[in-house]
């Protein structure tokens, strides 16, 4: 008994880390992910132009990421909190029903209104889903390979954007979008049954009874969470640097396919396989991104991944035709594989066992805050200016932030941030360890449902 329970990711003590970079349990639960996201890889790439085959014009495609965007505010850190408290497993199981009533809805839905509720109810998955991905793979990692870890899981889990995409462009010509969201729902539903009986075999393995989530608890974590974001170290370079970037990507992501189908005239198939030649080069270079983190620091992960997107953003603008987009989505995934393992060692080397769930929750419900009229202002561009003027914005913040980065993140202030938070987690910080528990130190997929 004593075997099973401290090997359990649900165990007070934490899991035991292994010394390959994915083992069994890692495994199975990144092939029940994988399921699950080629169902929202399918969706995803093609659902502005969705939104604009209902009626809606292009600022109220803006307003409707915008009003579809507080539902990931409300609920992002609760998910988190949910999953520190629950599980993992637990947590996601929780978020894959919403998604199943999700994909209903954008099924029978007759006006683009609709797809306000449908994309929000969606949403709710990633709450539970997205911290407790990030937290469960960083509690099956040692620390001295975690970025590895996160790169080599990530790396695997991006085949869901190299198959997704290229069915549900091909579904949605063919057949129409309703039967692209029916086929990913089929998909979404399969992987649930796989996900509730994993949730289920992991309770069953624990006989200690899950932490009581309370309200006390969840404003201590909260608060201890925000007192480490602005304490002036990683955490709070991190959330400025990603708050920026998060705002200016906001202003122009949504507004891709139309970009690419309204103006430069390609069909939907060609745009979803853009998204294939993304995630194939994340799959291929993830693990290079780790190790490069690992063996040169974060720093410079991060400053590097950056410039290359910015790169990737000039040569789209300057794109005319299907091959160039092509080029400019495979440096998209250069830069990603770069950003990726950084940003998620970088958090999990500073953030105590029990709080990684909040934490990332936390960060992506501050960022979401941050970057809430983001698409709205987009669409505000796209009238007012031209169709390519939400693009520059994110070309202007790589040129602020990415010098920034280097000066901010040096190399001294990493391993300090992370010895200082690693070695005296619930010495320092008062509260953070007195569950009873002991605590233990430690952004990828974006969308994880």
């Amino acid at each position: 008994m004593t075997s099973s329970h401290s090997n359990s990711p649900l165990s007070p003590e934490g899991p035991k880390h292994p010394s390959r970079l994915i083992n069994r349990t890692l495994m199975v639960f990144l092939v029940a992910m994988i399921s699950a996201n080629i169902a929202s890889q399918m969706g995803q790439p093609l659902m502005s132009l969705y939104v604009q085959s209902l009626g809606a014009n292009v600022q109220q495609v803006g307003l409707l990421f915008t009003i579809t965007s507080i539902v990931p505010l409300a609920f992002q850190i609760l998910g988190g909190f949910v999953s520190d408290s629950i599980g993992r497993l637990q947590a996601i199981a929780i978020g894959s029903l919403a998604g199943i009533a999700g994909y209903a809805l954008y099924i029978v839905a007759p006006t683009w209104q609709w797809l306000i509720l449908a994309q929000g109810v969606s949403s709710l998955a990633g709450c539970f889903v997205a911290p407790s991905f990030r937290a469960f793979v960083a509690e099956q990692s040692s620390e001295e390979m975690r970025a590895r870890t996160f790169a080599l899981s990530e790396s695997i889990y991006m085949i869901t954007g190299v198959v997704g995409p290229p069915i549900g462009g091909i579904v949605s010509e063919n057949y129409g979008y309703r039967a692209m969201f029916a086929t990913a729902a089929a998909l979404y539903g399969a992987a649930t049954v796989i996900r509730i009986a994993m949730a289920r075999s992991a309770r069953n393995r624990v006989q200690t009874a899950a932490d009581k989530m309370t309200f006390e608890k969840l404003k201590r974590s909260i608060g201890s969470m925000i007192s480490l974001v602005f304490a002036g170290g990683i955490l709070t370079w991190l959330f400025i640097s990603d708050g920026v970037f998060d705002v200016a990507y906001s202003i122009s992501y949504r507004f891709e396919p139309l970009y690419l189908g309204n103006v430069i005239g390609l069909g939907n198939t060609q745009i979803a396989t853009l998204s294939s030649f993304f995630s194939g080069a994340m799959m291929l270079l993830l693990p290079v991104g780790g190790w490069f983190a690992d063996r040169f620091g974060e720093r410079a992960g991060l400053v590097l991944g950056h410039g290359t997107h910015a790169v990737a953003l000039v040569l789209m603008l300057l794109g005319k035709a299907y091959p160039h987009f092509i080029v400019v989505w495979i440096l998209y995934g250069v830069g990603a594989s770069l950003l990726s393992p950084a940003y998620n060692s970088l958090i999990s080397k500073v953030v105590p066992l029990k709080m990684r769930g909040t934490a990332f929750g936390l960060f992506s419900t501050s960022l979401g805050l941050i970057s809430l009229p983001a698409p709205y202002v987009g669409g505000l561009l796209w009238n007012a200016v031209s169709p390519r003027a939400p693009f520059v914005v994110p070309l202007i913040a790589s040129a602020v932030m990415t010098p920034l980065l280097w000066m901010k993140l040096k190399p001294e202030t990493e391993s300090a941030g992370g010895r200082s938070l690693d070695s005296q987690a619930g010495e320092e910080r008062p509260g953070l360890a007195d569950d009873g528990a002991e605590e233990e130190s430690s952004l990828g997929p974006d969308e994880v449902v």
